[in-house]
């Protein structure tokens, strides 16, 4: 009796549905629901920029802000400071006029605010000057190997044909010492600003390129460029939007590094006498100046102006280097 009370009732059930379906549906079968467009379009997502979301999150972590002005800061005022009152050419020679001799090794005082040096010359311009010339040298020199290393990365990694000759391009910049190289160069070629900047960039581009290839190596056969060469995106294109993107971070650490690198081998070629002109004075120059006199100790602030600029500008550009490369990689995105 369960049993056909059961199947009865499911019979009568499936009548009704038939008869349902039958039915032709009617406008009051139907009723509106209430909607508000404006908050439907505030709960959307909302768009989503890289570069935006990169610099919301560098900006947020104030350790790196702060780095960010003071660099900014400093290369400010290295091309302002020529221009405030009273100050002093870093080259001219300066002479006592009650005694008719030159101001040498005068410690700092309110004359000469970072003292002179064994001629006369005031070390707070030629600290100034020479930050100025060693900073153009470091990013020029940055830029530089960036734009070489990236092209020449990118080109080793994606064109197979290429590999063979790239590397073993690869291998002989690699295993020549820089050091020796840029020696030699300097040897051979006119000392002077666009020199220095020539021989470091012409090595610089090394490590760069060869981690860009290998990261390439790693990405370029992804089924998301897989499926992008399938919809006919040419090879450029490829590595502009799908190769380059997932590289920022890498590529920033190793340009903020570069600054910094190529100060301090201006820094190692002054020192054994391979630098700037005289009439040209560096980070550098100051440096190897004041090392002469590093023993006599009421002359130590002569090494100890230029080695503490140097000191401030290797150690911000590794911290925003590092922050930088934080703040650009996606997954730190909120």
């Amino acid at each position: 009796m369960g049993v056909f009370a059961e199947f009865h009732f499911q019979n009568r059930a499936n009548e009704r549905l038939s008869e349902r379906e039958g039915q032709q549906a009617t406008d009051d079968m139907f009723v509106l629901a209430d909607g508000n467009t404006a908050e439907a379009e505030r709960a959307g997502a909302p768009g989503y920029s890289y570069w935006r979301s990169t610099l919301r999150v560098f900006l947020s972590n104030r350790a790196s802000a702060g780095i960010l002005i003071f660099l900014l800061l400093l290369l400010a005022f290295t091309f302002l400071q020529p221009l405030l009152p009273d100050q002093k050419a870093p080259t001219e020679i300066f002479i006592d006029p009650q005694t008719g001799t030159q101001y040498r090794n005068v410690p700092p005082n309110a004359e000469f605010w970072f003292g002179t040096n064994s001629i006369g010359q005031d070390l707070w311009s030629r600290v100034w000057y020479g930050t100025r010339i060693s900073l153009f040298i470091g990013l020029c020199t940055a830029a530089v190997s960036a734009a070489a290393g990236i092209t020449l990365g990118c080109i080793w990694g994606c064109a197979r044909r290429w590999d063979k000759l790239f590397t073993e391009i690869y291998n002989v910049f690699d295993n020549i010492p820089y050091t020796i190289l840029r020696m030699l160069l300097i040897y051979i070629l006119r000392p002077g600003l666009s020199t220095m900047i020539f021989v470091m960039s012409l090595t610089g581009w090394v490590g760069m390129a060869k981690y860009i290839r290998n990261q390439i190596l790693i990405y370029r056969d992804r089924e998301f460029n897989m499926a992008s060469r399938c919809l006919g995106s040419s090879r450029a294109r490829i590595i502009v939007k799908n190769l380059l993107p997932q590289l920022i971070p890498v590529i920033m650490l190793n340009t903020a590094l570069a600054v910094p690198g190529a100060i301090g081998s201006e820094v190692f070629l002054t020192y054994i006498g391979l630098g700037l002109p005289v009439s040209m004075p560096s980070l550098g120059t100051l440096i190897n100046e004041g090392r002469a006199v590093i023993l006599v100790a009421g002359q130590r602030y002569q090494l100890f102006f230029p080695a503490l600029v140097v000191s401030a500008i290797t150690v911000s550009f590794y911290a925003l280097g590092n922050a930088f490369a934080d703040a650009s990689d996606p997954r730190n995105h909120r």
